[in-house]
């Protein structure tokens, strides 16, 4: 059991039957009331994100998620293949499984396969990715970081807002848990 006062973003609790990772929570104190703890949970199995308020003396279950390193290797049709690094085994996952992940899977990328009870559910990405822009408009002489900012495609499908320097071709990396323009990486 874990109770509030270890809660931290990124880790996996049990509630009603179902597995949610905390995106983001909050300890709130409302004058004579009792202290509550607002969280922002993600379903792991659906991938949709709900908030939800308990009281702060409540316990939750943390549940124990296996990790095995993959490869992603292609997408077809709405399905997702992954490759064991050790055993050479292949895993499939479908979108619902995914949620916005798929938006930064690049083949060949290593990455983290998630099970819980020897079922495979999800995958964790690591922190930032190194994607290439398809789609931006002209970057001018003159333009720097702070000038401002122009949505560019990458080559996962994706839009980001990229500084105005920044071109088609550029590699660039991005933040996998916030979706924002980090850096230019070649």
């Amino acid at each position: 059991m874990i109770s509030t006062g270890e809660l931290k973003k990124g880790i996996t609790i049990e509630l009603e039957g179902g597995l949610y990772q905390i995106l983001d929570w909050q300890h709130i104190k409302i004058g004579r009331g009792s202290a509550q703890v607002r969280l922002k949970l993600r379903d792991i199995r659906g991938g949709h994100t709900i908030e939800r308020t308990f009281q702060a003396s409540e316990k939750f279950p943390r549940a124990r998620l296996d990790r095995h390193g993959v490869q992603f290797l292609y997408s077809d049709g709405g399905l997702y293949y992954f490759m064991d690094a050790e055993s050479y085994d292949q895993t499939m996952l479908n979108q619902e499984q995914l949620g916005n992940t798929i938006n930064y899977l690049k083949e060949g990328m290593s990455l983290e396969l998630l099970f819980y009870n020897d079922e495979p559910i999800s995958v964790e990405l690591p922190n930032s990715v190194a994607l290439e822009i398809v789609e931006t408009g002209p970057g001018f002489k003159g333009d720097t970081a702070v000038a401002g900012s122009k949505p560019a495609k990458l080559e996962t499908g994706i839009t980001i807002q990229v500084p105005l320097f920044v071109n088609n071709g550029d590699i660039v990396r991005v933040d996998t848990r916030t979706g924002e323009y980090l850096e230019r990486a070649g």
